[in-house]
């Protein structure tokens, strides 16, 4: 199975890094440094909501109807020419609202922080990476022939990486999602998350 670093270096993570640059005015390093963080996040808080019953129903759905890997076969009309399709980033929201609630506003903060970048730039930064990151772990379920819900947690779990690394990207998405806001587990996410990109 591929991890997520290997699905995430390259051509795909140089193209949604390009296409969030120009569609934002930002630095791409900043661009970068900001996916960085906010990769990690999304799969963190995606392995939680999986791990849930409560929850890992509804995310198996969007998967298998909607979110089935289709999506990165088309990235480059999507990111490319520095008008990202405004559909995905109203999806991106809409995912963002299921798999983080009423803490995006959290995590856009705490990415804002770490990077230097205004608190729109970052929610736009999550918006754009929640399609692809959903992408990936529904193409991974298609291929892998998942069939319930219950499969998603350890489907995710071996897509983050060793069994120390998932405990410390659960770990980290807890801490994140139940503190006040000041963004101090991000350092750690971001430095995490900078093998995502090299």
């Amino acid at each position: 199975m591929s991890g997520i670093m290997d699905l995430l270096q390259g051509p795909m993570a140089q193209m949604l890094v390009q296409g969030a640059s120009a569609q934002l005015g930002q630095d791409t390093n900043k661009t970068q440094s900001a996916l960085s963080a906010a990769i990690p996040m999304l799969m963190g808080a995606l392995k939680k909501q999986a791990a849930n019953p409560d929850t890992a129903a509804g995310l198996f759905n969007a998967l298998q109807s909607k979110h089935d890997g289709s999506l990165l076969d088309n990235l480059m009309d999507i990111f490319g020419g520095g008008n990202v399709n405004p559909e995905v980033v109203e999806d991106g929201d809409k995912i963002l609202g299921h798999v983080l609630g009423e803490k995006k506003e959290v995590v856009a903060a705490a990415i804002s922080k770490q990077n230097g970048i205004d608190m729109s730039a970052a929610m736009n930064i999550l918006k754009m990476a929640a399609p692809v990151v959903m992408g990936i772990v529904g193409k991974q379920a298609k291929q892998n022939k998942v069939s319930q819900p219950t499969d998603l947690a350890n489907i995710i779990g071996n897509m983050l990486g060793s069994q120390q690394e998932v405990a410390q990207h659960s770990s980290f998405i807890e801490q994140l999602l139940d503190q006040d806001g000041d963004g101090s587990v991000v350092d750690d996410l971001f430095n995490m998350g900078k093998k995502f990109f090299g």
